[in-house]
């Protein structure tokens, strides 16, 4: 059994590669190019607000399934796994009202800020600190047995 659980880790952690290996051909996202170019004065692009917004709930429901995925095989645990879904959803609620306020002002907020807001939305990142504070807890619930 333990070895079907690390399957689905891993399939899970394949599965989020394979959003941002894709990211291009899967989603809309007319400011993929314009941070590509790492430089600020880039041209703005134009773009729909209906599909952008469309686009990245779509990428943030797929990056919240395989998260769940790794979170729930690798501490088998469904209270948890449902209070990590809640967590990344709380965390998108944030940042994605921020990030189109970026995009909304032209990333007048700043060019760095704006970024990285929209690493918050577009990349599972909330998960990396997940992962360690459920071990931490898995440890200490551990060490008080």
């Amino acid at each position: 059994m333990k070895i079907l659980s690390w399957f689905f880790v891993v399939l899970g952690i394949l599965g989020l590669i394979s959003i941002r290996m894709l990211e291009d051909q899967i989603f809309y996202d007319p400011f993929l190019p314009y941070f590509h170019e790492a430089n600020k004065h880039a041209v703005f692009p134009n773009f729909e607000w209906a599909k952008l917004i469309f686009s990245y709930s779509f990428r943030f429901l797929l990056n919240l399934f395989f998260s769940g995925m790794v979170v729930y095989f690798v501490f088998k645990n469904k209270a948890w796994t449902v209070q990590a879904i809640i967590l990344m959803g709380i965390v998108f609620a944030i940042t994605l009202p921020i990030y189109l306020y970026c995009i909304h002002t032209k990333f007048e907020i700043g060019y760095l800020f704006s970024f990285y807001m929209r690493r918050f939305v577009i990349q599972p990142l909330i998960l990396l600190v997940i992962i360690p504070l459920f071990y931490y807890r898995k440890k200490t619930i551990t060490d008080r047995l």
